[in-house]
């Protein structure tokens, strides 16, 4: 079963840090509709939130990205997910509190405060007693410098607050949390998140890099003889900002004011 676990875990691209048999989750989502509001959370992936109206720019979005482990008493208390979609001057953020139940569910939803909130998933895989336990998932190594750090607080070697600190690290090391000032691998130096494509200049300068490619690989096939369909970027537009034109069509997207075709 482990085996099989780990070879499930490469091809989603995860690395089993934290209880084993809790990433029979992953790959798997579990849904809650509270009021006008569908919340899903997807275990080791994301949180989103969709909107159940009918309205043209009804809601959704994310409520956070698989972040951290919370770790208190030696036990995994929850699951962190942030660096959600923004809401107002920060990000939405969510934490996943795991609790017993007979099937896997996600139980409850709510916002203790703006843009936080908090969700109970409820399953079998958490009911027994040691489900939780940190000191057990850890490595041989990393046991052997817990047990020197519990030791050395015995002998009043270190304060309570240096092996808090020690814990952290060793945490940290396992994996199970974030270094403090370490980013999601999405978001951008500074806060920005996408392909840092803030500034015109960026935009052009971006473009101008993926047009040189397309004609390098282009003419990759053409010296191989192999057929292919001329990029229409590269047929119509010389440079960034150029306008495309196109006919005027019927269809529309939701919320589109219907303005095909047209110039302002």
């Amino acid at each position: 079963m482990a085996v099989r676990l780990a070879g499930i875990l490469l091809l989603l691209g995860l690395t089993a840090r934290g209880p084993l048999h809790l990433f029979r989750l992953a790959g798997k989502c579990f849904s809650l509709v509270e009021s006008t509001y569908k919340y899903e959370f997807c275990p080791f992936h994301n949180v989103t939130q969709h909107e159940q109206t009918f309205r043209w720019n009804a809601y959704s979005g994310i409520l956070g990205i698989w972040h951290e482990w919370e770790i208190a008493n030696n036990t995994f208390k929850g699951m962190w997910m942030t660096d959600g979609d923004s809401c107002h001057s920060r990000s939405r953020q969510s934490k996943v509190e795991l609790t017993c139940g007979k099937t896997n569910r996600l139980a409850h939803v709510f916002e203790p405060s703006t843009c936080v909130y908090a969700l109970t998933f409820e399953t079998p895989l958490v009911c027994h007693p040691h489900s939780l336990l940190v000191y057990p998932t850890l490595s041989e190594a990393l046991q052997q410098r817990w047990d020197q750090v519990e030791q050395d607080l015995a002998d009043e070697l270190i304060t309570l607050q240096g092996y808090e600190k020690l814990l952290r690290v060793l945490f940290e090391d396992a994996g199970y949390l974030k270094v403090p000032g370490e980013t999601h691998p999405t978001q951008q130096a500074g806060g920005s998140k996408g392909l840092g494509l803030e500034t015109l200049d960026n935009c052009r300068k971006a473009h101008s890099e993926l047009s040189q490619e397309v004609r390098r690989l282009t003419s990759l096939l053409d010296q191989h003889g192999i057929s292919h369909t001329q990029p229409t970027e590269i047929a119509h537009s010389k440079h960034l900002g150029q306008q495309v034109p196109t006919g005027a069509t019927s269809e529309q997207l939701r919320g589109d004011p219907g303005l095909r075709g047209n110039t302002l």
